[in-house]
């Protein structure tokens, strides 16, 4: 996101650096699939939130900046929610593949172990 900070004083200016970076970091945390930086980063984001909130509420920044953000936040936990389920679907998949797998060098061991000499 791209924003002219010049006009906004310091601390306005760090919540939204720091939205914008926290942005970046979960774009490039989702393409990645790193689902365990993921969920590091979802912690960080309540507390980067709510300063550009509370700036609003008092005034401070253009309702237009914000709105653009947090639709862009929106976005991102859709896809990440998306990208979550498709990863929770792979997985499910790897595992009933490993446990046919078990079930038939089980099945595999029981007959030769038990064959008739």
């Amino acid at each position: 996101m791209v924003d002219s900070y010049d006009d906004s004083p310091i601390e306005l200016r760090s919540c939204l650096e720091n939205f914008d970076q926290l942005m970046v970091d979960l774009g490039s945390t989702l393409a990645d699939h790193d689902w365990d930086a993921l969920v590091s980063l979802n912690d960080r984001v309540k507390p980067i939130t709510e300063p550009l909130i509370t700036a609003l509420e008092a005034g401070l920044v253009e309702p237009e900046s914000v709105r653009m953000r947090l639709e862009e936040l929106r976005q991102f936990l859709d896809a990440a929610g998306e990208g979550a389920a498709l990863a929770k679907a792979e997985a499910e998949q790897a595992l009933k593949g490993i446990n046919r797998n078990s079930s038939a060098a089980k099945a595999y061991q029981n007959i030769s172990t038990h064959r008739p000499k």
